[in-house]
C-alpha cells in the first residue's frame, strides 16, 4: 500500500529534498523558514498557491513567513516540534515498516467498537499495552478520540487546529502507526474520529493568510462556518481523510458533527472518493455523528456513503429509562418511552422527520425504517454522554445494578453495531470529564466560565454557589480524575461478563447478522420492549428487555417445551419465569427463534 500524498503541506520528493505548498490567498508574498537555511520565497501559483522546493530531508524544521510579524506552522504538519504554535516537521511517510502487510480490515457487520481517549491510556504507546485485553475481552474495533494536534498537553482533542498532525503529547506518527499495526495484528479494526466542522480556539492562523476558508454568513458554536463552498476547503479536509485511511492505514473513520457543516454535498462527495480510492478487497468504514437523522446518506444503493451512524436517539431514550432524568435534550424522549425504545430497536431513528422536543418545533430526521440494523451504532455510554455532563458521572453510579446489566445485554446482543466507552468493559466508577490545557490565562478563564455558563438551564444548578463546584477544564486534576482505574474485584467480573456476551454475539449473531432486517417491536409494558429481526438464515432473532419495577407478561414461542428456539442469554431469574410467560423487573432475555 503506498503512502498518500495531500496535494499541500511539505511532500519529500528525494530523500534530501522537499517541496512545500500552502494555499494563502489574501497574501501577495510568501517564505518558507527551514531551521538553519535562508528563508526561500515561494513562487506564487494560480489560484493563492505558494510552492517551494528546497535542499533538505525528513526532519527539518520549518514555518511559513505569511507577514513581516508571523511565521506560522503547515496548515498540513503531519507533526510539530513541540506544540501547535511551533515549527512544522518534514516527515518521510515511508519510513515505518508495517509488519502485518496482508491486513485488509474485516466486514463491518462483525464491529464491536470501543471508544477511548489516548492521552487517558498513555498515549500511543500505552493504548497499545491495552490492545491484547480488548482483544481477548472481545473488541474487533477500537475508536480513537481525534489525535489531531491541539493546544498544551491535555485536550478531548476537538480543539485540534492541525489535523494532519498526531498530537506530539500522544507519541509520534510512527508510534501511531505501531499502533495500528499491533491492532491489525490482533485482529482488530482501528477507527479515527476526525471533526472537520471547525477549528480549535488556539493556533488556528488560516484567518491570517486565507480567509475566505471560512464565510462570515453563518455561524456554528465553535465560531464562523467553514466555507466547503470552496474546492481547496473540500479538497484539504477530503485529503485528510485518505491521508489517515491510507497512510496510517486506520480501518475506519467517524465524522464528528457533520450537521454543524451547512453544505452537505461534501459529505456525499468526500465517501464517493474515499471509496474509489480503496480497492474492493479492503475493507474501510465511515461513521457519522449526525443530529439530522439523515437516513439518505446511510443508504447501500446506487452506491455506498456510509455504513452507520452513531444513534443518539437510542442512547437518549435508554438514558431516559435507567435514570429518569428528564431535562435538556433528555425532554424529548420523556413521554412514552417504551414505544420510541421499540421504535429505535426496529427502525434505528426514533426521531424520522418529528418535531424533536414540543409541537411546532423544529422537525428532526427522515425515514430509516428500510436501513438494515448495521446502519446504526448503538451505546449506553460515549465521550459526549458521559463528559458533557457537568461532574462526568458513568451509568455505574447513575443506574441501578440490575438494570444495568439488562441494558448492557441489550446492547451487545442487538443487531445494531454496539459500542463501548473506555472502562466500561469492567465496570468503572470514575468520572469523564471535560478538559482542556490551554496556555493563556484569558481562553483558560473563557473556558472555565463558559462551562459553568452551560448547565445555568438545568435546576440543579440554579444556584450560582453549586456551578462553582464544576470542575475547572483547564485544571490537569481534572484530566487526571478522568483516567479509569479498574477495581481488582470489581472490574474481573464485569469483564469475564462482557467477555461472555460478546462470545454469544460473535458465534450466534454475527455470523447471521449480514442481512438481517427488522420483524418489527412491541410494547409488552411501561418500561418493556420485545423485538425481532429476520436472520440471514432464516432464524429469528428476539430480544426482550424490561426496565420496569414489576414482571410483564411476553410471549416465549413455546420455550418452555424446547421447541421454539434457544435461549441465548437471560439475566437472573428469566428462565425460571419462561413457563410463566413473564419477564421479571431489570431482566433481558435475547432468544434465536425456530425459523418458521
Amino acid at each position: 500500500m503506498s503512502a498518500f500524498n495531500p496535494t499541500c503541506g511539505a511532500q519529500l520528493v528525494a530523500p534530501d529534498r522537499t517541496r512545500f505548498r500552502l494555499w494563502a490567498p489574501d497574501k501577495e508574498q510568501v517564505s518558507v523558514e527551514i531551521d538553519g537555511m535562508a528563508a526561500l520565497p515561494m513562487k506564487r501559483l494560480d489560484g493563492g498557491w505558494f510552492e517551494a522546493e528546497a535542499a533538505c530531508g525528513a526532519g527539518a524544521r520549518y514555518r511559513y513567513r505569511v507577514d513581516a510579524g508571523l511565521a506560522v506552522p503547515d496548515p498540513a504538519s503531519r507533526a510539530q516540534a513541540g506544540d501547535v504554535h511551533d515549527a512544522s516537521i518534514v516527515c518521510d511517510p515511508g519510513c515505518y515498516q508495517w509488519k502485518n502487510t496482508d491486513w485488509n480490515g474485516r466486514p463491518w457487520h462483525e464491529t464491536v467498537l470501543y471508544e477511548l481517549h489516548v492521552g487517558a491510556l498513555g498515549g500511543f504507546e500505552g493504548v497499545m499495552r491495552q490492545l491484547p485485553a480488548l482483544a481477548d475481552t472481545g473488541i474487533t474495533a477500537v475508536e480513537l478520540m481525534p489525535v489531531a494536534d491541539f493546544p498544551g498537553p491535555r485536550n478531548w482533542g476537538y480543539d485540534g487546529v492541525l489535523p494532519y498532525a498526531p498530537d506530539a503529547a500522544y507519541g509520534t506518527p510512527n508510534q501511531l502507526k505501531a499502533l495500528i499495526d499491533a491492532a491489525h495484528g490482533l485482529g482488530m479494526m482501528v477507527f479515527l474520529d476526525v471533526v472537520y466542522n471547525h477549528f480549535g480556539p488556539d493556533g488556528n492562523y488560516l484567518g491570517a493568510y486565507a480567509s475566505s476558508f471560512f464565510r462570515d454568513d453563518v455561524r456554528t458554536p465553535w465560531g464562523q462556518a467553514i466555507d466547503f463552498r470552496r474546492r481547496e476547503v473540500r479538497d484539504f479536509f477530503t485529503e485528510n481523510a485518505l491521508y489517515w485511511l491510507h497512510e496510517f492505514r486506520f480501518d475506519g473513520l467517524r465524522f464528528d458533527a457533520v450537521h454543524a457543516i451547512s453544505e452537505k454535498g461534501c459529505l456525499e462527495e468526500l465517501a464517493h472518493r474515499v471509496r474509489a480510492s480503496v480497492p474492493p478487497h479492503r475493507h474501510v468504514h465511515l461513521v457519522l455523528e449526525n443530529d439530522d437523522n439523515s437516513a439518505r446518506l446511510l443508504q447501500r444503493s446506487p452506491s455506498r456513503m456510509f455504513d452507520a451512524q452513531w444513534n443518539d436517539d437510542l442512547h437518549h431514550i435508554m438514558h431516559v429509562m435507567l435514570t429518569g432524568e428528564r431535562e435538556g435534550y433528555y425532554a424529548g424522549y420523556v413521554d412514552q418511552p417504551a414505544e420510541k425504545l421499540a421504535r429505535g430497536l426496529s427502525e434505528g431513528f426514533i426521531y424520522q422527520g418529528e418535531a424533536a422536543l414540543h409541537a411546532g418545533g423544529p422537525l428532526r430526521g427522515e425515514p430509516s425504517a428500510h436501513l438494515p440494523p448495521t446502519s446504526f451504532v448503538f451505546f449506553l455510554q460515549n465521550h459526549d454522554q458521559v463528559g458533557n455532563r457537568a461532574f462526568g458521572e458513568r451509568l455505574s453510579t447513575l443506574a441501578g445494578p440490575h438494570a444495568l446489566r439488562a441494558a448492557v445485554a441489550l446492547l451487545l446482543l442487538s443487531p445494531q453495531i454496539p459500542l463501548l466507552f473506555m472502562g466500561e468493559e469492567y465496570g468503572a466508577t470514575q468520572p469523564f470529564l471535560y478538559f482542556t490545557s490551554h496556555l493563556g490565562p484569558e481562553l483558560a478563564e473563557a473556558v472555565r466560565s463558559g462551562r459553568r455558563q452551560e448547565f445555568t438551564r438545568f435546576s440543579a444548578f440554579s444556584d450560582p454557589a453549586r456551578r462553582e463546584l464544576i470542575p475547572d477544564p483547564n485544571a490537569e486534576q481534572t484530566f487526571l480524575d478522568s483516567i479509569p482505574k479498574p477495581d481488582a474485584e470489581v472490574a474481573l467480573a464485569w469483564r469475564d461478563w462482557i467477555k461472555s456476551l460478546l462470545e454469544i454475539r460473535r458465534t450466534h449473531i454475527v455470523p447471521r447478522l449480514h442481512g438481517a432486517r427488522a420483524l418489527g417491536a412491541e410494547v409488552i409494558g411501561r418500561s418493556a420492549v420485545k423485538a425481532r429481526w429476520r436472520m440471514a438464515d432464516g432464524k429469528a432473532l428476539m430480544v426482550a428487555i424490561n426496565l420496569g419495577a414489576a414482571p410483564v407478561p411476553i410471549s416465549y414461542r413455546r420455550l418452555a417445551d424446547g421447541q421454539g428456539g434457544t435461549i441465548l442469554f437471560a439475566t437472573g431469574g428469566v428462565e425460571n419465569a419462561v413457563p410463566s410467560d413473564e419477564l421479571p423487573s431489570n431482566a433481558f432475555i435475547a432468544v434465536l427463534e425456530a425459523a418458521a
